[in-house]
């Protein structure tokens, strides 16, 4: 317990903020001051980290500890070229961890694999794309592709990304988000109408409670503690729910507030933090409804806004029915905690006038994610919490442009009029039949229905659910083509052809045929602004991914689409076709030249309901039947703070206590003594699965948290490997990455039994 008691006393932010940072940029040899000073600026560049938005007045320096890792990251001096591979071939280099494989330089040259030597080598552009022209061309119809999306991707990239792969024949456009937030559009656009974000930065400095569930943002969205902390001090309660106690929930210090950093004054985050089971959100809900209920019905009541739900919602009637059916006992059970601490959060829900709910990835990747956000939505609709200021539903999204790419048609099943007016504008008929999402890609390609994989950006062998399975899936392909700027795993796992076309990153300078080019993205709260890189690219051979896609389309299409070299020489063209097929950007190049962007609007923060009925729905879902194996524990997989997605920039987990590994398992001190295992013991993780199949994963020191009893945490991707492919949740199709069933072994015992 005394390990407990010293990792609750960290704090997030302040002078070890600054210091990592510093070690960062010293590592990378990155001396360009001028680069961080752009970041998040008018003119600049966005930080290519997270999602999170740029305050209307934004300060000097808009960037945290983890925006300086990723710019480093992207900035570094370290160069990756053609003599790198002739002293490796890819079956020494799959022995190497993520973090090694990332920490070697920026990619220089396009290459191709050759399967005789086992290397990559040196490919001409040209070269390339008739490469990967040719495959595509020879391919029995066009769904044996899939042309895969990073977050990172510029909102020009992403739309010819879509319109050729849509000119190419087939819908299979997967993206990142179906391994994270897929869950939350689901769940919004049948509950509301619109499976975006409801609030804006704004609405923070109105909201009277704001509740976060499942998310970090310490490690992976630093500058939202910005805005929890203006919060916090003027008086707003902030109710923290998280199955771990996280460093930047609880106290909290502004790096840039020189006083409070030299002098160690946080600012404490959280008036309440509720540590529930993993997977047990939902029970936890359906309390503080419950509560709010009973207390409807006592004297005085008006605990609930009945206008609202009157005017704006259907359902409510089933959905009093089922919270009166659902006892006290299955509520306590399934959420791991007591009645007290629930109806003390629901306090805080009634206490306040508006209310925001944020949530990230603890709730989209369990397997009753989407009724868990659908519940979320319930509970807000009981409040009226839709629709007003300082109120409103907030997945706060990962990667930068992730909710861009959907907005700009990266979807596997496009809304109808979207594909009519892609179609109109670029004068031809797209595929109408709904393409594979991520998972069911990988196991299409597994099935060898899919022969050519496009990845622009990510790294979709380390990011996708059960590694194995993954990796062989991968390499049975044809064709596989990364588009990227580092080495990651995915280039290691690679088809019969294998390319890698090196990028420009976002800090550097895009220059075409008219000039230099400024490309746009979209933030987790509908802003749309530009981003404008200034850096020498690191290498003379590297083309910007609007480039890369004009090229293999050119190549693939013949004739076929519009004119490829108009549209990059000039990314105002392409800014004008978004214009004519995406509603919410006509004049499109003149709102850019508005400061800090547009925002593209929300229509259910007008209470205007796009659902079939026109109103927002109250949708019902009973309690998940979660229990285990006494043996059993629920792992939950999560981030290092000095990791973002999957790339890792350092080995050391400051906020946690870790230093200088990654293969550990964190346990409450009982699951420990019950398993007679002490602090540092080696386990072994086996995956308890549906299907029978051994997954497991080995070496893993045990590290004492505190965490509810009953659960285990673990990062990724190294514990990917345990997540079965066939185990996602309903109807979203999100790996449940947020509970897996494992039994621990101790190491030794592991490898007798294998001997």
């Amino acid at each position: 317990m005394a390990e407990q008691t010293r990792q609750n006393r960290t704090v997030a932010g302040g002078l070890g903020a600054l210091l990592s940072s510093a070690r960062h940029l010293w590592h990378h040899r990155v001396g360009d001051v001028k680069c961080l000073l752009k970041t998040n600026q008018p003119g600049g560049f966005d930080c290519p980290g997270c999602a999170w938005p740029e305050p209307r007045q934004a300060s000097r320096l808009e960037l945290c500890e983890n925006g300086i890792k990723a710019i480093a990251h992207e900035a570094t001096q370290r160069r990756i070229g053609r003599e790198f591979f002739a002293r490796h071939t890819l079956s020494q280099l799959r022995g190497r961890s993520y973090y090694w494989l990332e920490q070697q330089g920026r990619l220089t040259e396009p290459l191709r694999y050759n399967r005789h030597s086992d290397r990559y080598e040196p490919i001409g552009w040209e070269a390339a794309f008739a490469l990967i022209g040719r495959h595509l061309r020879g391919l029995d119809h066009p769904d044996q592709a899939v042309l895969y999306t990073s977050g990172r991707t510029s909102n020009e990239a992403a739309f010819l990304f879509q319109l050729f792969g849509r000119l190419l024949g087939t819908n299979n456009l997967p993206d990142s988000a179906n391994l994270c937030h897929e869950s939350s559009g689901v769940a919004l656009t049948e509950a509301i109408g619109t499976g975006k974000g409801t609030v804006t930065l704004d609405d923070f400095a109105l909201a009277d409670a704001i509740f976060v569930f499942g998310q970090n943002p310490g490690s992976n969205h630093p500058r939202m503690l910005t805005e929890l902390e203006k919060a916090a001090r003027r008086g707003c309660k902030i109710v923290s729910v998280n199955p771990l106690q996280e460093a930047g929930l609880t106290r909290f210090i502004n790096p840039k507030h020189l006083g409070a950093t030299l002098f160690q004054r946080p600012t404490s985050i959280s008036s309440l933090y509720l540590q529930p089971l993993v997977g047990g959100d939902l029970a936890l809900i359906k309390g503080m409804m419950k509560v709010l209920l009973e207390r409807e019905t006592q004297p005085g009541g008006g605990v609930l806004d009945q206008d609202f739900i009157d005017n704006h919602t259907q359902g409510f009637t089933v959905c009093v029915r089922d919270l009166e059916d659902t006892t006290w006992t299955q509520i306590e059970s399934g959420s791991g905690l007591s009645r007290a601490q629930i109806t003390q959060a629901a306090e805080l829900y009634m206490q306040a006038e508006r209310v925001i709910a944020c949530w990230a990835m603890g709730l989209t990747q369990q397997k009753h994610a989407v009724a868990t956000i659908q519940t979320l939505t319930n509970w807000m609709l009981l409040g009226g919490n839709l629709g007003k200021p300082g109120a409103g539903l907030c997945p706060v999204r990962g990667h930068s442009n992730v909710q861009g790419d959907r907005t700009m048609g990266i979807r596997v099943k496009p809304d109808p009029t979207f594909l009519e007016a892609l179609g109109r504008e670029f004068r031809f008929r797209p595929p109408q039949s709904p393409g594979y999402a991520t998972v069911d890609s990988i196991k299409a390609m597994a099935e060898a229905k899919v022969k050519a994989l496009i990845c622009m950006g990510g790294n979709l062998a380390a990011a996708a659910p059960d590694r194995n399975y993954t990796e062989e899936a991968l390499s049975g392909l044809q064709l596989t083509v990364q588009i990227s700027t580092k080495l990651n795993f995915s280039h290691l796992a690679c088809g019969k052809d294998a390319l890698i076309l090196p990028c420009l990153g976002r800090t550097e300078l895009d220059l075409q045929a008219t000039g230099p080019q400024q490309v746009t993205v979209e933030d987790s709260m509908s802003m749309v602004h530009t981003s404008r890189g200034h850096r020498r690219p690191a290498s003379p051979h590297l083309r910007s991914e609007p480039a890369i896609v004009a090229g293999m389309a050119k190549a693939a299409l013949g004739e076929q689409g519009p004119d490829w070299d108009e549209l990059v020489a000039d990314y105002d063209r392409i800014r004008t076709k978004i214009a004519a097929v995406i509603p919410g950007f006509r004049d499109y190049n003149r709102k850019l030249r508005q400061a800090g962007g547009f925002y593209l609007g929300n229509s259910a923060r007008e209470r205007r309901w796009q659902t079939p009925t026109g109103k927002a729905c109250f949708l019902v879902h009973p309690l998940p039947d979660l229990q285990l194996a006494p043996d059993q524990l629920r792992l939950m997989t999560l981030r290092a703070h000095d990791q973002y997605n999957t790339t890792i920039h350092g080995l050391n987990d400051r906020y946690r206590g870790i230093q200088g590994r990654r293969l550990v398992v964190f346990l409450h001190p009982e699951d420990m003594h019950a398993r007679g295992l002490k602090e540092g013991t080696r386990v072994e993780l086996i995956s308890e699965t549906e299907d029978g199949l051994p997954r497991r994963t080995t070496d893993f020191e045990v590290v004492p948290y505190a965490i509810p009893k009953g659960c285990a945490a673990a990062y990724f991707p190294e514990t990917n490997v345990l997540v079965p492919i066939d185990s996602y949740a309903d109807r979203s199709l999100t790996p449940t990455s947020k509970l897996i069933p494992i039994r621990l072994r101790p190491a030794g015992l592991a490898k007798e039994l294998s001997g």
